[in-house]
């Protein structure tokens, strides 16, 4: 019978590239995970890594059981959600990753409202981007992730997440109060192909929208400054130093720019809660899922009152 902590070890491998990588990931050293890795290609007869360098890449039979690894683990999830269900008393500390204006528009007030449900739970919030929180989620570090798809971007691993929508935004485009469009009621982005561009680092999703949108309407965004913090970046176009697209939650009033719809269909990111496949029905999990949940709709008023 396969041991199902080798397939904690695959899967591991196999989302991180590197035995070192995977080895910190699950607190073991390099060489606890390649002699893990050894065994299990000797328990089953079949190789299944091949080396290249100092990444590995899976062999057929690899990729083969990391897709089983998936089921598997996620129905050991639910076996440990279940015995957890059977416990007296919501008790314990739940661990969120949220990028920051989800922090403020959505988490903020859900663990307000926990204050008042469910006085024993405590969650701890990590400021994390949505590309990383995901990762998080599948390496174990946190409990839910608060993550979000664009629609120039993969969907989560329906096998490995489980997912629950909560709100969904446009970007605007940001400019200058100077800027020669600042009047206008809606802009074109190729109305901006000269201009210099302000965007997030790169691997951030949110650098792939601009990239993309600007590519659709048939130019390449000159990028002269780049931050993952909106804010930064706002003030960025404040200074007159570009212009940005920027998700519409994160645009505060005040700020010395102005910011308008994008003409013809906008970009939009459709903001989820995420959990481990498996461990939604974990009561403490569950609990504050159900807080982010019944906040959609507080959350949805307070941006309509926020955004003009």
């Amino acid at each position: 019978m396969i041991d199902p902590r080798r397939l904690l070890v695959l899967r591991a491998l196999a989302d991180h590239g590197t035995v070192r990588a995977a080895a910190e990931k699950l607190y073991l050293t390099p060489s606890a995970v390649s002699q893990q890795l050894t065994a299990f290609e000797n328990e089953v007869g079949q190789s299944l890594l091949v080396r290249q360098g100092r990444r590995v890449r899976l062999t057929a039979a690899g990729e083969l059981l990391v897709e089983h690894a998936k089921a598997v683990l996620a129905e050991l999830e639910r076996a440990e959600a279940s015995l957890a269900a059977c416990a007296a008393g919501i008790v314990g500390t739940v661990e969120v990753a949220s990028f920051a204006s989800a922090i403020t528009q959505f988490v903020a007030p859900s663990i307000v409202a926990l204050r008042q449900q469910a006085p024993d739970v405590r969650v701890l919030v990590r400021d994390a981007e949505a590309h990383n929180s995901l990762m998080m989620l599948l390496a174990g570090e946190i409990d839910i992730a608060i993550s979000m798809e664009y629609t120039s971007t993969l969907q989560a691993d329906a096998r490995r997440v489980s997912r629950f929508p909560l709100y969904a935004e446009p970007f605007d485009v940001v400019l200058p109060p100077q800027h020669r469009l600042s009047a206008a009621d809606a802009v074109a982005l190729d109305e901006l192909r000269d201009d210099d561009w302000i965007a997030p680092l790169p691997g951030n999703p949110c650098r792939a929208v601009a990239q993309v949108c600007c590519e659709n309407a048939g130019f390449v965004p000159n990028i002269a400054h780049t931050s993952d913090d909106f804010h930064a970046v706002v003030a960025l176009v404040a200074a007159g130093t570009g212009v940005a697209l920027v998700p519409r939650t994160a645009i505060a009033g005040g700020q010395g720019v102005v910011a308008l719809p994008v003409v013809g269909r906008p970009p939009t990111r459709r903001v989820f809660a995420a959990v481990q496949c498996g461990r939604e029905d974990h009561p403490l999990v569950r609990v504050v899922l159900d807080a982010l949940l019944v906040n959609r709709e507080h959350g949805t008023a307070r941006r309509e009152e926020a955004v003009p």
